[in-house]
């Protein structure tokens, strides 16, 4: 069986030549070739140089296939959707004729004309993977446009979290972060790591408002400092400067890493404590995942679908997204005693079971099996 994957994926191509993609779904499609004869990903080529989270496909049977990059922020960038139409569409269209699946992952500016036709398509097999907050009332034109459609056709749709009134072609799949040699690890560095004052924090993500950066910052300069060994910051922004300056005004034991390889990224999550990521809008971030599996106990905003996993048991929520809330929850884990974050990391490594790829996987080949 052949597959077509077709994204916003961030792609590059380095000084040697080589293509290299944003980590997280080139990893994923990285496994996914197991299951397939092949796989061609339609997705963004981007002309800077590549970060160090982006990495090359492992397969020769993974084959990219680039569109010029569109969308953006502004009304002129979103304009510039409509002029890609042609290009993205004829590439679509001779993809159609030489695969048996597609899968389609939205939300993203070309969905809005993709989702429609794609639907329309009486072969091949399509399915959808909306990776946003399938549940928040107020989204983005474009994507409460996708929303609506994905919800009206009939074609399979993996979603983040499990929702009232959800309708039957909507399936809830976990976002795959982990492989199993990972999960070992994992429970190995929980069973040896002391979850006693001071305490480590990490935040992984684009540095920016919407991500709770600045909220991480307000919140941990009314704390008090002896129970804070660390705060790393891993990940990058336009505002990452200005971040920096403002802990260093607030002498908080901050580092900013910036993006960092998967592995490098994991050896963070070995060594803290907790994971911040009070964001805005997720749909459910694999970071939260991957640092669970490694004992981090999140502090999360209650957003889309991260309740049904961040519990108690085994973490924090805020009661808003603010800084009040944020703080809150951050005073509960440090006043919290040690066997109760304890019992909290364990709990969070078994929820993280349910991120494997050979799950995830797993999964996949029985929904084709089915459709």
């Amino acid at each position: 069986m052949k597959l077509a994957i077709i994204s916003h994926t961030r792609h590059y191509k380095t000084t040697s030549g080589e293509i290299v993609g944003w980590g997280p779904t080139v990893t994923e499609i990285n496994h996914l070739i197991q299951d397939f004869e092949a796989i061609y990903h339609l997705a963004y080529l981007h002309a800077e140089d590549p970060p160090p989270s982006a990495l090359p496909y492992s397969s020769e049977h993974i084959h990219f296939i680039p569109l010029s990059p569109r969308g953006g922020k502004s009304w002129s960038d979103k304009l510039g959707i409509l002029k890609g139409i042609p290009e993205t569409l004829g590439k679509v269209r001779r993809l159609v004729g030489d695969v048996d699946a597609i899968q389609f992952r939205a939300p993203t500016g070309m969905g809005v004309y993709l989702i429609p036709y794609l639907s329309g398509l009486k072969s091949p097999k399509v399915w959808f993977k909306y990776a946003g907050n399938w549940n928040q009332n107020q989204p983005p034109l474009g994507y409460a446009l996708q929303r609506y459609w994905l919800k009206k056709q009939n074609r399979p749709v993996t979603i983040n979290g499990a929702w009232p009134e959800q309708p039957a072609h909507c399936f809830t799949f976990e976002n795959p972060c982990l492989t199993q040699a990972e999960r070992k690890e994992g429970a190995a560095i929980i069973a040896q790591k002391s979850y006693a004052a001071p305490f480590r924090f990490c935040f992984v993500g684009r540095l920016e408002d919407e991500k709770g950066v600045q909220r991480i910052l307000d919140a941990f300069a009314d704390l008090p400092a002896s129970a804070v060994a660390q705060i790393d910051f891993i990940g990058n922004g336009a505002k990452r400067e200005q971040y920096e300056e403002q802990a260093k005004t607030q002498q908080l034991p901050a580092r900013f890493h910036g993006f960092l390889q998967r592995e490098a990224v994991f050896e963070y999550y070995k060594k803290a404590h907790f994971l911040l990521l009070p964001s805005d809008s997720e749909g459910f971030p694999k970071v939260i995942a991957e640092a669970m599996n490694y004992g981090c106990i999140p502090i999360v905003s209650d957003v889309s679908c991260i309740g049904q996993y961040v519990k108690p048991e085994n973490g924090y929520k805020m009661e808003s997204i603010d800084r009040l809330s944020l703080q809150k929850a951050i005073q509960q884990a440090l006043t919290a005693d040690t066997t109760k974050r304890i019992a909290q990391a364990r709990a969070c490594h078994t929820v993280a079971a349910h991120f494997t790829y050979d799950h995830y996987r797993q999964r996949i080949k029985d929904m084709l099996a089915q459709y």
